[in-house]
């Protein structure tokens, strides 16, 4: 027995199970992408945009975003200077996914780095999920701003 009624279609349809409803993603939601190269993951990126309905932003967006995706490799150089460089157009209280080759994978970052990282940015570090075969996500906070 269905309980939505006329047993229509919900736009979530069940519990919360896919990469980008694990990353707290809903509609509406203006998500910038900084970092994306060859290696990452394009069936991550259309769950995203499937979720959020609208295309993720780049860098040169020029306004506020609600959350960022930062695509990162331990070649990538200063893992603080890119957070602060991902915190530009984040409003205050939003977060920034920290995306990561899992361990064990090329370029992986060591999961000790981004928790030192991560205060010297200014950001708290909260949850890790897997959100693809290759990479992880770290969510990272951006302090409130005093309204």
């Amino acid at each position: 027995m269905s309980s939505t009624p006329g047993g229509g279609s919900t736009q979530t349809d069940g519990p919360a199970t896919g990469p980008a409803d694990r990353l707290g993603l809903k509609p509406g939601m203006v998500v910038q992408e900084l970092g994306w190269d060859n290696d990452a993951d394009d069936e991550l990126r259309v769950a995203i945009e499937d979720r959020i309905d609208a295309d993720l932003v780049d860098g040169d967006y020029g306004n506020v975003v609600d959350a960022v995706l930062l695509w990162w490799r331990d070649e990538d150089g200063d893992l603080v200077d890119g957070l602060v460089d991902a915190l530009t157009d984040l409003v205050g209280g939003g977060a920034i996914w920290l995306l990561t080759p899992k361990v064990g994978r090329p370029n992986a970052v060591d999961p000790a780095d981004i928790a030192e990282a991560a205060p010297i940015a200014g950001l708290a570090q909260t949850t890790t999920a897997a959100v693809s075969k290759d990479w992880s996500a770290t969510r990272l906070l951006a302090p409130k701003t005093p309204a």
